[in-house]
């Protein structure tokens, strides 16, 4: 299927529309996708952008580079910063991470080689993590005097437990993609991340959009809560789809048996 739009955010991030799916595109290729403060906004610009759009029911986030996802923030820039210029730069960086995480549509990532510190961190904000045989991934920053500040001491022992988080980021060390699936790391392993990833999402996409980002913020504001409140979180979601247009379609295309057309409201 043929790209109905690109646009560019900055010199580094891309966004391709095919369908109602959007591919958010790490573009810096020369620098593995180091994510420096203008790649940080670009990635928060394309974001905003993504959720202000009712049309897009999934977002797919992928790389440009050969050999990698993306390698984290770019300590060379990080190295010129004076104490006050790194305070100054810190919302910048959290407004990318939080940016991704904070898409209100279903979400996946597409890692192909590295992802590691910030890179991981990325892919870690996406709802389902799809990878390749080339994938090593890990959250290195202890090694280097800090601590995984893209999300990863929060997302990382969400998705695979407390202890197991606490090894992998305590030792630093680079998960290859086999044990990465076995330890719950990424959740599909697959020949082609990106064509996969795509796939996937267009499988996703042919649902109601209305019931997709219902659905999404559900599961996400049910998170950490005991049973009883994540089910009033749940009862406020389908409150809010069942008496949508999506739904009385839905309903009506299926004892029609027809395809739906979502009116996405």
């Amino acid at each position: 299927m043929s790209v109905q739009s690109e646009q560019r955010f900055g010199e580094f991030v891309v966004v391709r529309k095919v369908g109602h799916v959007a591919e958010l595109v790490l573009d810096r290729p020369k620098a593995m996708n180091a994510v420096s403060s203008e790649m940080a906004r670009s990635i928060g610009a394309a974001c905003d952008a993504l959720g202000a759009d009712a049309a897009v029911r999934v977002t797919v986030l992928t790389s440009s580079n050969d050999r990698a996802f993306c390698v984290g923030a770019d300590l060379k820039e990080r190295n010129s910063f004076t104490d006050a210029e790194l305070v100054r730069q810190r919302p910048t960086a959290r407004g990318a991470y939080t940016g991704v995480l904070e898409l209100p549509m279903p979400t996946v990532a597409a890692v192909h080689g590295f992802a590691l510190g910030g890179g991981f961190e990325l892919a870690l904000a996406c709802d389902v993590i799809v990878a390749d045989a080339t994938a090593v991934v890990g959250l290195p920053e202890v090694s280097v005097g800090v601590i995984p500040g893209g999300g990863g001491t929060q997302l990382l022992p969400r998705r695979v437990g407390a202890a197991r988080a606490a090894e992998l980021v305590f030792t630093a060390r680079r998960v290859e993609a086999a044990e990465a699936r076995e330890l719950g790391l990424v959740d599909l392993l697959e020949d082609d991340a990106r064509t996969a990833a795509l796939e996937l999402a267009g499988r996703i996409a042919e649902n109601s959009p209305v019931g997709l980002r219902a659905a999404k913020r559900a599961m996400r504001l049910g998170q950490g809560l005991d049973l009883r409140a994540g089910l009033e979180v749940e009862d406020a979601a389908w409150r809010s789809v069942a008496f949508s247009g999506d739904r009385a379609e839905g309903v009506a295309a299926f004892n029609e048996k027809r395809k739906p057309q979502w009116p996405g409201e």
